[in-house]
C-alpha cells in the first residue's frame, strides 16, 4: 500500500509546515469542484439552443401563411366559374376542397402560386373563358393527384 505521508511524498516549506502531495491534491481538487458548484449553469449554456419563444414565433408565421395560401386556393375554387366547370367534368368542390386541405405546405404554396396567376391573367383579360375552365381543370386535377401520390 502506498503511504502518502511518507517522507518522499511530503513538502518541507522552510522546516515548519509539512504538507503531503496527496493532502495538496485532495484540496485543490475540493477547492475546484467547489467553484464549479457554485457558477450558475447559464454560463456553460451553449448559444445555438433555439428558445420555445423562437420556435413558436415559427409556428405562428407558417401557419398563418398556410391560411392565406388556404384562401387563395379556396377563394379559386369557390368562384361560380369554377364551380360550373367543376360540375362540367362531375368533380365535387367538397372532394377538391378537402384534398386541398390534405395538401402539404409546398404542394400548396405551388398550387396558390398557380391559382393566383390564373386569376390575375383572367382579371386582365389575358384568359379566355373556356381558357379559365382549363385552369381550372387543370389546378383541380393537379390538387387530386398530389393528394393521391401523398397517400
Amino acid at each position: 500500500m502506498l503511504d502518502c505521508e511518507s517522507p518522499a511524498y511530503v513538502i518541507s516549506l522552510e522546516g515548519k509546515v509539512t504538507l503531503s502531495w496527496f493532502r495538496a491534491f485532495n484540496f485543490l481538487l475540493i477547492v475546484s469542484l467547489g467553484v464549479v458548484l457554485v457558477l450558475p449553469q447559464s454560463l456553460f449554456a451553449q448559444d445555438h439552443v433555439v428558445s420555445s419563444a423562437d420556435i413558436q414565433k415559427d409556428l405562428r408565421a407558417a401557419a398563418q401563411i398556410r391560411q392565406k395560401e388556404l384562401a387563395k386556393v379556396e377563394g379559386f375554387f369557390s368562384s361560380d366559374e369554377s364551380q360550373k366547370a367543376l360540375a362540367s367534368v362531375h368533380v365535387d368542390y367538397r372532394q377538391v376542397r378537402d384534398a386541398v386541405q390534405s395538401l402539404s405546405d409546398d404542394d400548396l404554396a405551388r398550387i396558390a402560386a398557380r391559382t393566383e396567376q390564373g386569376q390575375k391573367d383572367f382579371s386582365a383579360g389575358a384568359v379566355s373563358n373556356r381558357d379559365l375552365i382549363w385552369i381550372i381543370l387543370g389546378v383541380a386535377v393537379l390538387v387530386l393527384v398530389v393528394v393521391a401520390v401523398h397517400r
